[in-house]
């Protein structure tokens, strides 16, 4: 069994539990094991020298029960059937924590954007807009950025669509450039959402946060704002990852450079020499463990070794179904995926509703609205995993499909 079909079977095991929890039969199991609507395309592209090459991409609508379908649009060459599913599946989940109108959506193509130009980008997104444009829109699917996609691309999607249906249609993706109905906050959502939910943690766990020790799995996107965020509030980030090892000092490292040395040259491990194997990450003593990374990392053969009173996850999947068992035994408290990083699309949220409204929020607003959003989302989870005596993953998944399933029965759909 793949990693990705292993991604997929543990979800389905979770969210059948969860219906059942919530007192719905198999009958409504059936339904939301898998999106209601997969699409399949091949993309012509011309590229710059002159020959045709063919993308194959994807979009997957989860369910649409309680609004429009929303999730991101991934370029990537690892791109595939079983992720896409899996992914539209959690961010079903992410939009049913934070109480969004929306059921979860997800995207990709098969590509390595690394080895194209500007030009073949632009004719990759526009393709992909073209072949997917009957199905999607600000009120059925909304996509967003994602794995190497970016606010530019995000622009060549909107103007394609626009430009296909007549009209400026801002609404129908978010993470946008400003200029162009985009929203303040929209970069950092993600990171954000995640410090949120581990300030609520640490306060479950007597934890302050100024001088608590954190190791960070990942020191892309996600990672290296993470860092900086919770470095700026006074916490020694201990430890840092990237695919070739880990920075490590015990008094804690100097964020503001190795933001800056990632900023010149894109990676910050390679250009030290003393750095530690990544097996040896979960080894170290900390209070809080932010895997950032790659999916499956910590498993039951090491999550015994983990140190951490905090584990949260702004990755997908980073923790087997086995270690969340293991950890939750020796009383870890884990921030699951899919509330952990649902900061992301509650801003890209809010982002539709300002399209929508054509009234734009400050800064102060939107981080005033995300805290809200996310304080209540895991205060309602850690209290029903404390009350159910459940863990955090099972309760995020029983919050997560409540809104989505009852709507789906009273649809008639189930």
């Amino acid at each position: 069994m793949t990693e990705n079909n292993n991604l997929v079977t543990s979800t389905q095991e979770i969210m059948k539990e969860a219906l059942h929890k919530l007192g719905f039969d198999d009958g409504m199991y059936e339904l939301v094991k898998e999106p209601l609507r997969f699409l399949e395309i091949r993309i012509p592209v011309r590229m710059d020298d002159g020959t045709v090459k063919t993308f194959k991409g994807y979009r997957a609508q989860h369910n649409q029960a309680v609004g429009p379908t929303k999730g991101g649009i991934r370029f990537h060459p690892d791109v595939n059937v079983e992720e896409v599913k899996a992914l539209s599946m959690w961010m079903t989940m992410k939009c049913g924590i934070t109480n969004l109108p929306f059921g979860g959506g997800k995207g990709g193509v098969i590509c390595d954007p690394r080895e194209m130009s500007n030009l073949e980008l632009e004719r990759l997104s526009r393709g992909y807009v073209k072949a997917i444009s009957q199905f999607v829109g600000p009120a059925s699917d909304i996509p967003a950025p994602d794995v190497y996609t970016n606010p530019q691309i995000m622009s060549w999607m909107m103007d394609e669509y626009s430009k296909i249906n007549r009209s400026n249609a801002f609404a129908f993706i978010t993470g946008k450039p400003l200029s162009l109905g985009g929203s303040q906050g929209r970069n950092r959502a993600t990171a954000l959402g995640a410090v949120i939910t581990i300030e609520e943690a640490a306060k479950r766990r007597n934890i302050n946060i100024a001088g608590s020790r954190v190791v960070i799995q990942g020191f892309g996107n996600a990672g290296s704002f993470i860092a900086k965020i919770l470095h700026d509030k006074g916490a020694k980030i201990v430890a840092i990852s990237e695919s070739r090892g880990a920075l490590y000092d015990p008094e804690g490292l100097d964020i503001e450079h190795l933001l800056a040395l990632k900023e010149q040259h894109g990676r910050v491990t390679p250009l030290f020499e003393e750095v530690l194997p990544n097996e040896k990450l979960f080894e170290l003593d900390c209070d809080i463990l932010i895997p950032a990374a790659l999916s499956n990392q910590i498993t039951e053969t090491n999550a015994h070794l983990i140190k951490a009173k905090i584990v949260a996850e702004a990755a997908n999947g980073p923790t087997t179904q086995e270690a969340t068992k293991i950890l939750t035994h020796r009383d870890v408290l884990i921030i699951p995926d899919v509330l952990a990083s649902a900061g992301g699309v509650t801003v890209s949220y809010f982002e539709w509703v300002q399209n929508n409204q054509g009234y734009y929020w400050s800064e102060e607003e939107i981080i005033t609205k995300l805290e809200e959003k996310m304080v209540e989302a895991f205060n309602k989870i850690y209290d029903l995993a404390e009350n159910r005596k459940m863990d955090m993953r099972l309760a995020a998944y029983v919050v997560g499909l409540k809104r989505t399933a009852e709507a789906t029965r009273f649809r008639g759909w189930a």
